[in-house]
């Protein structure tokens, strides 16, 4: 990774300055291995970069395997829609992929073969446990899944895993045994991805038709269109192209590595700037509380809402108009909600922009959509006691952004340019 290279990637879209120090930043960014920093200076101590020397092995990519349209067995070679999701298996799929030998050293770990709606959140803590454990000794993480419900399997990851190797959750929209199928190119451009090193420390990327988006942002907005992952708003990572991974800019997860607030960039300020404080291993499965979402619309009623409280239901996330607004009805039934126990998180329906406010037991999900929202809300649940702290945990990753600011060089305004 050349820091002129870096540069050129963030030319035009920051300003030259800021470009030039994050660049500078990146060659210096933590080891997504955790290794003890290395000695550049007497006086201090900088992690090593993340970058693979030219002359290193190929890295080890481990590709975790849950089924999907990608492993979709069709009808006949032209039936797109007509196909039964997780019928191959990673292991036949792989030996089919060329050249997958001058990428990295690949292996697979079948977990399931189903579609991805059929996946249970019990099922999602072990997913998120045995990926991590497949870190432990890979240098990188492919997750393949049915792309249903692969936003939320991705950030369920991106909340849990608790390292900061490469991950990228990829699919298809057409199985593995039609013409012009999407499968084959995605799960090799995933592996490029995970291969290159680039996402390292991103949290949980996806990919797929050959753009590579920030798991908490991506949503699904086609239910046949192979282009049908979108991050409103935002944009893409980057791209895909032939064996080049292109990262075009940087999520606020990656970013608050350089947090400095006045410290070195290491290894372990890093790694407490970036994790979640959602270690799967500190609680067992069954402490994964139930949370609904509440879909509003004109003169919505709130029996819903009422039904879910009465059921023991933890939590219940709101899709409002706007900017998060619910009718009276189900604004009253909220109330009688949270009387009896219950937290709220508030998104819009509207597919972009952000909820600010709240107050008490109802916390603003800021630009996540309804269903990461209900992922957050879980996990904020799950890991704390009474209102405060859930607000707290739940606030923070919500509104996940980042300041940089102290890590990077003083401007003076004395004439210097």
């Amino acid at each position: 990774m050349s820091f002129p290279r870096n540069v050129a990637a963030l030319r035009g879209r920051v300003p030259l300055a800021v470009a030039s120090a994050v660049a500078l930043m990146l060659v210096f960014l933590p080891g997504a291995d955790g290794a003890p920093a290395q000695s550049r200076q007497a006086v201090q101590t900088v992690p090593k970069s993340v970058v693979r020397s030219a002359d290193a092995a190929l890295p080890t990519v481990t590709v975790v395997a849950t089924g999907g349209t990608m492993a979709g067995q069709s009808d006949t070679p032209t039936s797109f829609q007509r196909y039964r999701a997780g019928t191959l298996l990673m292991e036949d799929m792989l030996a089919e992929v060329p050249n997958l030998d001058e990428v990295a050293d690949v292996n697979s770990l079948q977990f399931g073969n189903k579609g991805s709606g059929g996946y249970s959140i019990a099922e999602l803590y072990d997913l998120s446990l045995a990926v991590d454990n497949a870190l432990r000794t890979s240098d990188a993480v492919v997750v393949t899944t049915g792309t249903d419900t692969m936003e939320e399997i991705g950030y369920f990851l991106d909340l849990t895993v608790q390292s900061p190797k490469p991950v990228v959750i990829t699919g298809a929209m057409r199985p593995w045994t039609v013409i012009g199928s999407d499968a084959q190119a995605n799960l090799f451009n995933a592996i490029v991805t995970a291969a290159s090193g680039k996402t390292a420390w991103f949290g949980t990327v996806l990919m797929l038709n050959d753009e590579i988006h920030a798991v908490r942002d991506v949503t699904k907005t086609s239910a046949y269109r192979m282009d049908t992952f979108q991050t409103p708003e935002l944009g893409v990572l980057g791209y895909v192209d032939d064996l080049k991974v292109r990262i075009m800019r940087m999520p606020a997860r990656a970013l608050r590595v350089f947090e400095t607030r006045g410290s070195v960039v290491t290894t372990a300020n890093a790694l407490r700037n970036w994790r979640t404080p959602f270690d799967l291993t500190t609680i067992d499965k069954a402490d994964l509380p139930r949370v609904e979402i509440f879909y509003n619309a004109q003169e919505a009623g709130g029996e819903a809402i009422d039904a879910w409280a009465a059921a023991g239901v933890e939590g219940i996330v709101t899709a409002g108009t706007g900017a998060g607004g619910i009718s009276g009805a189900a604004g009253q039934a909220r109330n009688r909600a949270v009387q009896a126990g219950v937290m709220f998180a508030s998104t819009t329906r509207t597919g972009s922009g952000s909820v600010y406010g709240g107050s008490g037991a109802v916390f603003p999900a800021d630009s996540l959509n309804a269903p990461h929202a209900r992922l957050l809300l879980m996990m904020a649940l799950a890991f704390n006691d009474g209102v405060e702290d859930t607000r707290a945990d739940f606030v923070e990753w919500a509104s996940l952004q980042a300041d940089i600011t102290s890590a990077l060089p003083a401007l003076s305004t004395s004439g210097s340019r």
